[in-house]
């Protein structure tokens, strides 16, 4: 039994806190299937008109951020008359921070967008990505945040550019067989966090990235045929689990984790690392 609904995320920003709300919710619930009406920036009463027509043609439950007090009037008189339920998800949190704050929220939208530095942090992260991926200019990798290693279609790189979106500037240098000393990495002064997968799973991903590049049937046997044979993949990913467990590196299988999951293990790994440097630094280790 499939259980479909119309939901309405509606929002005064760009909706990227209802979007991981309701991933985070939906995927709770194996039999339902849930049609999206997403409105963004949503901030004037002109802009509301249009939801609420919307709401009205395709009902549904409705999450909102909205915090101008007269817009979200207007939404919650709106679904009590179309008989929809609507929740305010951020009010639990806004309640809680202002009793513990003594201070009142200034429910102004758009707030966590500002051009401040964290803002200016992201940006330069996502320049230093671009520069450094897949082992390019590797004379700038003395500053990156980290460094991820793994062998060809490991998710290194978008699991860079996430962590970019973190303010995290994230090389990524690929593991070739035979290289014992990948370039840039003698002497790392950040964490190097290695990334290995199932090789099953990578083959697949290197079959969908030769059918996407159109590689020639009568191509060579290093483009059409160690890159996915079974046994050549099975020991080209031996060897780079070797070669990190060798340099002390920690190896993260990706082979079931979402990009975000992958993310948040290598942030894990690296306040390990900054950890152990302090420590070792008190100690006077360093």
């Amino acid at each position: 039994m499939v259980n479909r609904i119309n939901l309405h995320l509606v929002s005064d920003a760009t909706g990227e806190t209802l979007n991981s709300i309701t991933r985070a919710t939906v995927s709770q619930f194996e039999h339902a299937s849930v049609l999206y009406h997403r409105w963004s920036l949503i901030r004037t009463r002109f802009q509301l008109h249009r939801v609420l027509e919307g709401i009205e043609a395709e009902p549904g439950p409705v999450l909102s951020t909205l915090v101008d007090k007269g817009l979200r009037s207007d939404l919650e008189a709106a679904c009590e008359r179309f008989g929809v339920p609507v929740v305010n998800v951020l009010d639990p949190v806004i309640t809680m921070f202002q009793e513990q704050l003594g201070e009142k929220a200034t429910a102004r939208p758009g707030r966590q967008y500002v051009l401040d530095a964290d803002y200016f942090r992201r940006i330069d992260a996502m320049h230093f990505v671009l520069a450094h991926d897949d082992g390019q200019a590797q004379a700038g990798i003395a500053e990156a945040d980290v460094v991820l290693v793994g062998v060809s279609r490991s998710s290194k790189t978008p699991t860079s550019f996430y962590l970019a979106n973190r303010g995290i500037k994230a090389a990524n240098i690929p593991l070739v067989p035979g290289t014992i000393d990948p370039p840039g990495l003698e002497n790392p002064s950040c964490p190097v966090v290695g990334l290995s997968i199932d090789a099953d799973a990578l083959i697949e991903i290197r079959r969908h990235r030769l059918r996407l590049i159109g590689a020639a049937p009568g191509a060579g046997r290093r483009d059409q045929g160690d890159y996915i044979d079974t046994e050549a993949v099975k020991a080209e990913l031996l060897w780079a689990r070797r070669l990190c467990n060798q340099k002390g590196w920690p190896v993260i299988d990706v082979t079931r984790r979402s990009i975000e999951e992958t993310a948040a293990s290598v942030i894990t790994h690296m306040q390990a690392w900054h950890e152990r440097r302090r420590k070792a630094a008190e100690s006077g280790g360093l």
